[in-house]
């Protein structure tokens, strides 16, 4: 059976143009942790990771452990995604000043089939394996993004701003205005391995949400 693999079934979602244009964004299911501080030296940072990842896996192996979830099918576990603002207000990924005032939601898309009783087998399984997890920040939740404008980003992370000052040129030109808020965030997908990629070659989605002008 072929897998499913979201970035290339879905390209309008992960594999944009380095030219911005606007997008609906429909409703997913995330496996998401929140925490907060630099994601370079951060130790709950790397510990998000390491429980996303850690439960994405374990629900795409459930087969092999005789509880594979009504409705399973075989899949790619879909690149690692990141909203972000800060402590001080509102982040539109240009003005980045200290980075240990970061506030960040990870996540990971999850296949249709992975209810919260999917979930909660996930992080008992894990548990067993790695109880030094804590999961008090981890939850399933369905987010739906609506109209926003995204941009492949080419290159360094901190070389992001030139991409964003582009994007936002093209937001305004096109007759739209950035709507970042509370509810609506700064959203990164890292469709690269930063251990294993060269900074020049990273490539990363940038999004941001946008509602029409007046």
């Amino acid at each position: 059976m072929e897998k499913l693999d979201y970035k290339k079934e879905y390209k309008e979602l992960y594999l944009p143009k380095k030219k911005p244009h606007i997008i609906e964004v429909p409703e997913m299911t995330f496996i998401q942790v929140e925490g907060s501080g630099d994601p370079n030296t951060s130790e709950s940072y790397q510990r998000a990771i390491e429980i996303l990842y850690g439960l994405s896996f374990t629900i795409k192996m459930s087969k092999m452990s005789g509880r594979q979830p009504e409705g399973y099918f075989e899949y790619v576990v879909p690149p690692l995604e990141g909203l972000w603002w800060t402590k001080d207000g509102l982040f539109d990924g240009i003005n980045v000043t200290d980075k240990n005032l970061f506030l960040w939601i990870s996540m990971i898309r999850q296949p249709e089939f992975v209810t919260e009783e999917v979930f909660a087998w996930a992080k008992a399984e894990l548990g067993k394996k790695k109880p030094e997890l804590d999961f008090s920040g981890t939850k399933l939740v369905s987010y739906e993004e609506g109209l926003c404008c995204q941009v492949m980003h080419a290159g360094p992370y901190d070389k992001e701003p030139e991409t964003i000052k582009g994007m936002e040129a093209y937001i305004k030109e096109a007759g739209y205005i950035t709507d970042i808020s509370d509810n609506r965030r700064h959203h990164e997908i890292y469709l690269s391995d930063p251990r294993r990629t060269k900074p020049e070659n990273l490539k990363t989605v940038i999004r941001h949400p946008v509602r029409k002008a007046k």
